[in-house]
């Protein structure tokens, strides 16, 4: 337990930092711990982690992270302090706790007991106070409560009579549109039971898990993916991130269960699964064509897109757009998952995160210029428009599902035809790169408007050059123009 919470203490500093960006000047770091990739690092500073265990030893981490956040540099409790500094390797012998000498009886009783007391008098206060402000709504109670510098603690304590909705209003409506706060986060992993397994990859598991009566879903990364795992938490932490078409976030931990360290993400849970599962078992209509990818390209855009001002949003661009990557939800509309890739970009500093993570994407849905590695990977349009081109593989699945004139085709995923059921890259070099083969497209669609619309629009997408395809707004404002203009008509009859 005290080194998962020296993990959460490191995971909130290089979290907390990705916010700002002040000095362009990069540091090589020492890196130790198991995020690394290798023993060096390289960053905007070096920090080092350290904190005491129960044996007087220390459990320290050493790393770097991209941006300067001064104040973030020295937190400091009892156990636990993280410090950090600007040149190269300048944390390769810092150190923060000095070796302890065995102590006396005396210095041990009052180094344990007398905190244990203090403890339990201030439990008691606080619960008292508790109690006291319950009857008043809990908006006027959080305010006087935060003058005393305690809303983390006030705000962990009402979970257990809070709803997730109730949680998600009180955090991401009030401009932050992000996550919730770490201490929350990991008071709600904890109360969550796992119920069943609904999904398997190479990632890890999926379960379904409850939360006081609720559903979520509970991502559990398998120990040699850590770094999606991090990457993962880092970027659903994003301020202005919460959409609509977005998978919600809830909350992200490090927890040990049959004596082993799981990595959990937990978010949203959606019965109807992932588009790919949902078009194996139904069909569509061409309006609910249309809505599912109108909902794709408005998450889409809304990762691409930079919000600036002093609450503002960075660039996304996901890399590893696919079906089973996007989840169906109730109202029939998809909201984008796993950012485990992502690439982020900011337009001050021209500055571009692709993370550290040696995982690549799906290369069934890879674009030509990843297939024969041309793209520039210094580029953030370069990774936006692969986006483009994936986009334009998943609309063609649901296209074949869509029912015209009574016909309707079976599911297939893209290139089906021509590469085997777990394609090379070399075998999706030869037929997207030589042969400059596209995903066929049957000549009924035609005789619909809707998918006669979507097909122009796919077209589009899958040129060779990048810089031919459309940007995800215009596909939005192209789809919306024929959303609306299908509604109109339909309310003229």
């Amino acid at each position: 337990m005290l080194q998962t919470s020296l993990w959460i203490l490191s995971i909130s500093i290089v979290t907390a930092a990705s916010s700002r960006g002040e000095d362009n000047t990069l540091y090589n770091c020492t890196c130790h711990g198991e995020h690394c990739s290798g023993n060096t690092c390289i960053g905007k500073r070096c920090f080092v982690t350290e904190q005491l265990l129960e044996n007087d030893q220390v459990f320290r981490v050493r790393g770097c992270f991209t941006t300067n956040l001064p104040e973030q540099c020295n937190s400091k409790t009892k156990v636990s302090e993280a410090r950090c500094c600007s040149s190269h390797f300048c944390n390769a012998n810092m150190t923060i706790f000095p070796p302890k000498e065995k102590p006396e009886v005396t210095s041990l009783v009052l180094v344990t007991v007398l905190p244990i007391v203090l403890f339990l008098i201030i439990a008691v206060l606080f619960i008292f106070l508790f109690w006291k402000l319950r009857g008043k709504s809990r908006k006027k109670s959080l305010a006087r409560l935060i003058d005393f510098g305690n809303i983390d603690i006030v705000n962990a304590s009402t979970v257990g009579d809070s709803t997730l909705g109730d949680l998600l209003d009180d955090y991401c409506t009030t401009g932050s549109g992000s996550g919730l706060p770490f201490l929350v986060q990991r008071t709600v992993a904890r109360q969550v039971t796992l119920v069943e397994c609904v999904g398997k990859g190479r990632y890890g598991e999926v379960w379904r898990g409850t939360w006081q009566g609720e559903n979520v879903a509970v991502k559990i990364f398998s120990s040699r993916d850590e770094q999606s795992w991090f990457r993962e938490t880092e970027i659903y932490n994003t301020v202005l991130l919460r959409h609509e078409n977005i998978l919600g976030f809830i909350a992200s931990d490090m927890t040990s269960r049959n004596s082993s360290t799981q990595l959990w993400l937990i978010t949203h849970y959606h019965d109807s699964g992932s588009l790919y599962d949902y078009l194996q078992r139904n069909t569509l209509n061409p309006e609910d064509c249309l809505q599912l990818a109108v909902s794709i390209i408005c998450g889409l855009v809304h990762l691409h897109v930079e919000i600036f001002g002093t609450q503002g949003k960075p660039a996304i661009a996901h890399r590893d757009l696919k079906s089973r990557n996007i989840l169906v939800k109730a109202n029939k509309e998809c909201c984008i998952a796993d950012l485990g890739l992502a690439v982020i970009h900011s337009q001050t500093g021209d500055y571009l995160d692709i993370g550290n993570n040696p995982r690549v994407g799906t290369k069934r849905y890879m674009a030509p210029e990843v297939l024969d590695e041309t793209v520039r990977t210094d580029s953030f349009e370069s990774y936006k428009q692969t986006d483009v081109w994936a986009y334009g593989l998943v609309v063609w699945e649901i296209c074949r599902r869509t029912i015209i004139n009574g016909m309707v085709e079976d599911y297939k995923p893209p290139f089906y035809d021509v590469v085997p059921h777990d394609p090379s890259f070399e075998d999706m070099k030869k037929v997207v790169c030589i042969d400059q083969q596209r995903p066929n497209i049957p000549n009924t669609w035609c005789l619909d408007k809707v998918l006669s619309a979507l097909t122009k629009i796919m077209r589009e997408c899958w040129y060779q050059s990048p810089s031919a395809r459309l940007t995800a707004l215009r596909i939005k404002k192209t789809l919306n123009n024929l959303k609306n203009s299908l509604e109109q008509r339909k309310q003229e009859c």
